[in-house]
C-alpha cells in the first residue's frame, strides 16, 4: 500500500479514539455539533453539480462518492441515505469495523476499507464525489493527497475539502478552547503548524490540478450552541468546493 501522505502519528490518535465516533458526548461531539452544518453545505454543492433535487426521493442515486477519512460514518452515512453509493476510506484500521458495525446496525450498505487516498488512485479508482472534510492538516504532504484526490475524481467531479484557517484565533478557538479548555478533544489532536489558510488551500487545490469555485466559513455561537455558515468569516473552520475540469 502507498502510504506516502500518511503521518503514523495522526494515524495513530484517531485509532485511540475509534470507539467513541458515535458517543454524541465523546472525543468526537465537536464533529456531531457541527455535523447539520457540513451536511448543509455538502449537499447543496452536490444537488447544485449534478442538478439534484434534494426534496426528490434517493436524490444522489447514481452517484458514487468517496468519504476519505471517513472516521466512523458520520458523513459516509447520511451519503447513503440520501441514495448515493458510498466507499468509505480511512487509514486508521481501528475506524473500520467501528463504521461496519453502525452502518449494519443503521441498515446500510456503505463499502468501507482500510486504505489510502494514494492506494486507491493508483488502482484506478473513480468517484463523482470526493468528500475530504478535516483530513487535509493531518498529512504529511497536502499537495500529493491533494493531487491523488483529484485523480479520484471523474471529469466534472467535485471535490468538497474543509480544514482549519492557520491564525492566532483559530490556536485559541481549536486548540486552547476545544482541546484545553472545554476538553472536546484531547490534547495533541490538532498541530497548530499543521492548519491550512484558505489562500494557501486554494493554492494547493490549484496545483493539485482542481478548479477551485467556492468556500466559506463554519462559524460556532456560543450563545446559541450551533454552528452556521458564513459567506465572510473563514477565521477558524472553513469549507471549500472544487470541480475537476478535465
Amino acid at each position: 500500500m502507498n502510504t506516502s501522505t500518511v503521518d503514523p502519528s495522526e494515524i495513530a490518535k484517531f485509532e485511540a479514539m475509534a470507539a467513541e465516533w458515535w458517543d454524541l458526548n465523546g472525543k468526537f461531539k465537536p464533529l456531531h455539533m457541527l455535523n447539520p452544518c457540513r451536511l448543509d453545505y455538502i449537499t447543496s454543492q452536490i444537488a447544485a453539480e449534478f442538478d439534484r433535487d434534494l426534496d426528490a426521493e434517493a436524490p444522489f442515486k447514481d452517484l458514487r462518492i468517496l468519504d476519505i477519512g471517513c472516521g466512523g460514518g458520520l458523513l459516509s452515512e447520511p451519503m447513503a441515505r440520501l441514495g448515493a453509493d458510498v466507499v468509505g476510506a480511512d487509514a486508521a484500521a481501528g475506524n473500520i469495523p467501528v463504521a461496519q458495525v453502525h452502518a449494519t446496525q443503521s441498515g446500510l450498505n456503505i463499502d468501507y476499507r482500510h486504505t489510502t487516498a494514494e492506494a486507491m488512485a493508483e488502482a484506478g479508482e473513480q468517484f463523482d464525489v470526493v468528500l475530504n472534510m478535516e483530513v487535509v492538516e493531518h498529512v504529511a504532504d497536502p499537495l500529493a493527497y491533494l493531487t491523488a484526490c483529484r485523480k479520484l475524481l471523474k471529469p466534472g467531479g467535485l471535490m468538497v475539502c474543509s480544514t482549519i484557517n492557520r491564525n492566532p484565533k483559530s490556536f485559541m478557538m481549536a486548540i486552547i478552547g476545544a482541546e484545553h479548555i472545554m476538553r472536546w478533544l484531547p490534547k495533541g489532536t490538532h498541530e497548530w503548524n499543521k492548519f491550512i489558510t484558505p489562500e494557501e488551500l486554494f493554492e494547493l487545490i490549484s496545483n493539485a490540478g482542481l478548479n477551485p469555485v467556492d468556500r466559506k466559513g463554519f462559524v460556532f455561537n456560543p450563545i446559541s450552541w450551533s454552528w452556521s455558515l458564513s459567506d465572510r468569516d473563514l477565521s477558524v473552520n472553513y469549507v471549500t468546493a472544487s470541480i475537476k475540469s478535465d
